[in-house]
């Protein structure tokens, strides 16, 4: 059986050697190209969200919105400064902040991790139940690729995650890193998100498959009884 498994790749996306050399640790990261995550730059960057996060988390009441959202708009990426109905509850944790882009009316429950090494990207009217975790960040294959010789001496990956309107992930569901999940989906409880997913499914299951076909949204928002 082993002998009929195909060969492990160190890398899914290799770029030029010229373009690479000429391109940022955090460029690298953002493109999905091999980076070292122990770049000053990079450790920076982690650090300034840490502290933002901690403030979110520690430091703001729950009746205070102004307070929350001011946190979220200097934490998450500047798009999110557009969008109205953000919303997440403590605790929250993420890499960077900066590489993820909520659209309106984005509701996460308690404990959410949004690993945003590569982009996390949410359409609108999208809501998360407790404990869903969001990974855009992987690890090559090959093990030598992973060890620790020298400080910053190893590599990390990226693979983005987009999830379209209107979807809702149900409570411990895990997004792996380069998923897209189109409009209109449901994802059960617990489910692992392996692959991509089209418009108008319900997921469940590790892997997640679909288990049933959406219709469109039917309902204007806000009424209980159709028209």
């Amino acid at each position: 059986m082993a002998a009929n498994l195909p060969p492990v790749k160190p890398f899914p996306t290799l770029p030029d050697p010229k373009e690479y050399e000429n391109l940022t640790e955090n460029e690298r990261m953002l493109q999905g190209f091999p980076y070292r995550p122990l770049d000053a730059e990079l450790t920076k960057a982690r650090s300034k969200a840490r502290d933002l996060i901690r403030k979110y988390n520690t430091e703001t009441s729950f009746d205070d919105d102004a307070g929350r959202r001011k946190v979220l708009d200097e934490l998450l990426h500047p798009s999110c400064r557009q969008h109205k109905n953000i919303f997440i509850e403590p605790t929250f944790r993420c890499d960077y902040g900066v590489n993820i882009k909520l659209g309106n009316n984005f509701y996460a429950n308690f404990d959410c991790v949004l690993l945003d090494s590569g982009w996390i990207e949410f359409g609108n009217d999208c809501m998360l139940a407790p404990g869903v975790h969001v990974y855009s960040a992987t690890h090559p294959l090959d093990g030598g690729y992973r060890q620790l010789d020298d400080p910053g001496n190893y590599f990390e990956l990226t693979g983005p995650v987009k999830i379209g309107n209107n979807c809702w992930l149900g409570g411990g569901a895990i997004i792996c890193p380069g998923v897209t999940i189109g409009n209109n989906v449901i994802v059960g409880a617990g489910a692992v998100v392996t692959k991509s997913f089209p418009d108008n499914v319900v997921i469940a299951g590790n892997p997640a498959k679909v288990i049933r076909h959406m219709p469109e949204p039917t309902v204007p928002v806000g009424n209980l009884w159709k028209d």
